[in-house]
């Protein structure tokens, strides 16, 4: 995968984010590719549409992927996110199987991988994806900001 395909998924993901904000959910979006760098699932937050808690992205697009391979395990599979996963995303990766998570910004307050309960890193995970954080960092954080600014006016 060169770094122009990883641009060019992570773009779709930002595009799903802009889809969820203009559908009033927090705009984050997530795009899970094979090996060979084929789009499975592209998904964006849906959990005031559903009245769902665990209609995250990742967890709409990991639902998608899984459906479409008939399989509850995406081995070799790369997971594009707009924001670091919170932890029940991050276990879901891990449970999934999935090879690579590449997000863009960081999330002080919610996240489950760099930030917070750190799940990839607890004796209790049996799997752990290599991770690429900040692709898209500026883009994904300026959506984020954008969006929760308009809701505080």
């Amino acid at each position: 995968m060169t770094s122009k395909d990883a641009v060019s998924h992570m773009a779709r993901a930002l595009s799903e984010a802009e889809a969820a904000g203009a559908r009033g959910e927090v705009p984050i979006g997530a795009v899970i590719v094979t090996p060979e760098g084929q789009v499975l699932a592209a998904a964006g937050n849906r959990t005031r549409e559903f009245n769902d808690p665990t209609a995250h992205a990742e967890m709409l697009a990991i639902r998608a992927a899984c459906a479409e391979l008939a399989d509850e395990r995406l081995v070799g599979c790369s997971l594009y996110v707009t924001l670091e996963p919170c932890p029940m995303c991050a276990a879901a990766i891990s449970f999934a199987r999935i090879k690579r998570l590449y997000y863009a910004a960081s999330d002080p307050k919610g996240g489950g991988i760099e930030q917070g309960a750190r799940v990839f890193n607890q004796p209790t995970c049996h799997h752990a994806p290599e991770i690429y954080p900040g692709l898209a960092e500026a883009e994904a954080s300026t959506l984020l900001k954008t969006f929760f600014a308009s809701r505080r006016d």
